[in-house]
């Protein structure tokens, strides 16, 4: 059975959240298309909708929004995803993956859409600093290490 990562990037505060996804949430991720808006709700997320966005396999190939099907293909590209080309007018041979969500995928990367009643902080609670013993202040950091100076 399929398992994914999925980052869900919430747009109006500007932060990402993780979900695991395993199982039949999964199931529902499998045969969707980057750009598609699905509901979040098998995710844990009732009421809530997002937008797929991207996502990469195991070996860390990105997938591409525009390539049709469900596979990985070597395509000769200019720019854009998974590809930053240094100079004007250079190209390079880069494994991409399609769009179509697979069994395949390691991580999926999705934004929101639309919001549920829940706010997300009740859903995933921060995480909380570590503290010493009761009424101590933590301790505080080490001071960073110093780096030699480099030769001209």
């Amino acid at each position: 059975m399929a398992e994914f990562k999925v980052v869900i990037a919430d747009p109006k505060t500007g932060r990402a959240y993780n979900v695991d996804a395993s199982g039949g949430a999964a199931g529902a991720l499998v045969g969707k298309k980057i750009g598609e808006e699905v509901d979040a709700g098998p995710l844990g997320l009732a009421g809530y909708k997002m937008q797929i966005t991207g996502g990469s396999d195991r070996t860390g190939t990105p997938a591409n929004s525009s390539l049709p099907g469900a596979g990985r293909k070597k395509l000769l590209v200019a720019g854009g995803t998974g590809y930053h080309p240094k100079m004007d007018g250079q190209r390079r041979r880069k494994m991409l993956r399609s769009k179509e969500i697979t069994a395949d995928f390691v991580q999926i990367n999705a934004k929101l859409t639309g919001y549920g009643e829940k706010k997300l902080e009740e859903i995933f609670p921060a995480k909380q600093a570590k503290e010493g013993k009761e009424g101590e202040a933590p301790a505080a950091a080490a001071p960073p290490a110093k780096t030699p100076a480099k030769k001209k």
